[in-house]
């Protein structure tokens, strides 16, 4: 059966305002630079998703806002009403299909594949998997109601919340996000999906996220693995800046 077509709201602070405890991270590395690789290689990820018809990404960052529009994401202002919780809902309500899924912007690590697996779980209802349509499609009935969340690495946090054609997304980011997601009534999706759990919000979260594989421009600014254990150091390759970070 074909399946549904999403949008994605993906909220995102300015630049010299977000990700705070990542700063120094990468020595030598501007921390706005470190911030746009992370968000370009995230909405990178997710315009490569095949469920995924639409990106929108809520932001009054004007660097922001030019790069991920020549990417292809939609780009949609910050609400009156600030904070993230703000930001999702705003840009759920601009979402041009029934079927939205709200995401972290700090995933550099993130497979398109294991997106696309997510967003299909989350499709499947009690009933079964909802139909497919066009932009605007509302799904079936049945999958009225229903919101499902998956967990970060530590499984304290929340990278995805998704919900169904005419329910409210009711997003509860922040602090204990997945606690509350689900005493909001949503579900969680129990699939393994290592590169989407993987949120970066630390330098331990970045090596994390490292082993796992980068995108492109977060790993043009990380450089290198550094040798395995045991292994020569070399004198005259470039040495992996992260080694820099572990202290």
């Amino acid at each position: 059966m074909p399946e549904p077509n999403w949008s994605v709201v993906i909220p995102v602070k300015r630049l010299a305002r977000a990700k705070s405890r990542l700063r120094g991270a990468l020595p030598g590395v501007a921390h706005e630079s470190l911030v746009l690789a992370l968000v370009l290689d995230t909405v990178d990820a997710v315009l490569a998703c095949a469920p995924v018809t639409e990106v929108l990404v809520v932001t009054d960052d004007p660097e922001l806002a030019r790069a991920l529009g020549r990417q292809g994401a939609r780009i949609v202002p910050e609400p009156p009403a600030g904070g993230l919780n703000a930001a999702f809902a705003y840009g759920a309500a601009q979402a041009t299909n029934g079927w939205v899924a709200a995401l972290t912007a700090d995933l550099p690590a993130l497979r398109p594949a294991e997106l696309a697996e997510a967003l299909r779980t989350a499709s499947v209802t009690d009933g079964g998997a909802a139909p497919a349509g066009g932009a605007g499609s509302s799904g079936e009935a049945g999958a009225v109601g229903v919101r499902r969340f998956v967990t970060d690495a530590p499984g304290t946090g929340t990278v995805l919340l998704t919900s169904a054609p005419h329910t409210a997304l009711d997003p509860r980011f922040g602090p204990d996000s997945a606690a509350a997601h689900a005493a909001s009534g949503a579900r969680p999706l129990t699939g393994a999906w290592p590169t989407l759990r993987r949120d970066v919000d630390t330098p331990a979260d970045l090596r994390a996220a490292t082993a796992l594989g980068l995108g492109p421009r977060t790993a043009a600014l990380v450089g290198p693995p550094g040798p395995a254990a045991g292994a020569p150091e070399s004198t005259s390759g470039p040495t992996c800046r992260m080694a820099a970070a572990d202290v």
